[in-house]
């Protein structure tokens, strides 16, 4: 019998050892290194055709293929970058198409592109901004990189009309040493939702940090060169757009930060 009890006993501790080394949490991974943190947001409210935003998608997808982009990325200190890729439109509509990825080679920048072309698209109501920052500024806290520095880019073809006020957002992603970046898509002029001088008002109310740009796109034929320039010109961190940022968000804004908000107010009485 007492042969039998230290069985039992030494099964018994042999069970608990186990049961609770399995339950152990694994030894964290240190964050990786990289020049560049960069949220790609990109808008997929209805406001976009269907052919625009195969056109936007297929600007990210030949910018990533692209030589210049993989130079760009080669030519940084530590060589490498991570990315992520979100779609948007209300506030309560975004949809991470693409997590975290590191990207240090030619091969893994093409692999991101081709996994982008066999993403599904998606299209949601309504366009927040400020809803698309915000997002934004949490994924850039969740990931598990240091970077030298952090950005979010921000496409999109209309005013902020839902969530918060955009400049709320943008403040709170400056205050945190995030920049933001504008690509505002600017086709067509045929939805009562669209405003005037969209590359003002990206230039005024979203876009923040050293080095802040807006790349508009006025024709479908430019969604190609104005993503890869835009991304390459991130990637390589150029400052020739500081002063002409800067100065615009140090006076009154041209256009009213609110002009979208108004619009909608008045459109649908809400």
């Amino acid at each position: 019998m007492r042969h039998v009890l230290f069985g039992l006993l030494s099964l018994a501790a042999a069970g608990f050892w186990t049961s609770t080394a399995s339950n152990a949490q694994p030894a964290a991974t240190p964050p990786d290194e990289v020049d560049l943190a960069l949220v790609l947001a990109v808008d997929i409210s209805y406001s976009m055709d269907l052919d625009e935003l195969a056109l936007q998608r297929g600007g990210y997808i030949e910018a990533f293929r692209s030589k210049q982009l993989h130079d760009a990325i080669a030519k940084g200190a530590l060589g490498k970058i991570a990315v992520t890729y979100f779609e948007w439109a209300g506030g309560n509509f975004q949809h991470i198409v693409k997590p975290w990825t590191v990207i240090d080679t030619p091969q893994s920048a093409i692999a991101f592109a081709e996994e982008l072309g066999e993403a599904q698209t998606r299209r949601g109501r309504r366009t927040s901004i400020s809803g698309a920052i915000d997002l934004g500024m949490q994924l850039l806290e969740q990931a598990n990189v240091t970077a030298m520095r952090r950005v979010i880019d921000i496409s999109g073809d209309g005013a902020n009309n839902d969530g918060r006020p955009v400049t709320a957002a943008r403040d709170d992603a400056r205050d945190k040493g995030i920049s933001i970046n504008g690509l505002p898509v600017m086709l067509k002029q045929a939805s009562y939702f669209d405003i005037d001088n969209l590359d003002v008002y990206y230039e005024d109310c979203v876009v923040t940090g050293i080095g802040a740009f807006v790349i508009p796109i006025r024709e479908r034929h430019q969604f190609v060169d104005a993503t890869r320039t835009k991304l390459v010109r991130e990637i390589a961190e150029t400052q020739a757009a500081e002063a002409t940022i800067q100065k615009a968000q140090s006076k009154e804004p041209r256009v009213s930060c609110l002009s979208g908000e108004r619009q909608w107010r008045d459109r649908m009485g809400n």
